[in-house]
């Protein structure tokens, strides 16, 4: 039968991208089969590894912070994202958030990906 779930945060995790996340709502904490829902923190001045994803869509919403994110199949537009924002990631965009401030940025990151360690394909 199924029924509805609560998932305390647990002890940070780093994804394959490089930055720490929070583990919420996925397959494998409550039976997710169609969404994963995250906090992620981007520490000052650093930056996640280029990455797409390769067969899923993200939406992020963040909550505290300025980050700025690369884009684009060179990585060749930045979007400037802060608190209250919301940014839409299709399937297969190369992309690279990154933080170029002294304060950390915490954002709920959500995904049609139900893994924890969803289908990311790191670039050089």
């Amino acid at each position: 039968m199924k029924s509805c779930k609560l998932i305390s945060a647990g002890p940070a995790v780093t994804g394959k991208q490089g930055l720490s996340y929070f583990e919420g709502i996925s397959a494998e904490t409550a039976g997710s089969t169609g969404l994963c829902m995250h906090l992620v923190t981007i520490p000052p001045r650093s930056s996640a590894r280029p990455h797409y994803h390769e067969s899923h869509e993200s939406a992020i919403f963040v909550l505290e912070g300025y980050s700025e994110m690369r884009h684009g199949p060179q990585l060749e537009h930045v979007m400037v994202i802060k608190a209250g924002d919301f940014c839409y990631i299709p399937a297969g965009v190369p992309h690279q958030p990154y933080n170029p401030t002294d304060e950390p940025v915490r954002a709920v990151i959500a995904r049609t990906d139900p893994n924890e360690q969803e289908s990311v394909v790191l670039l050089d």
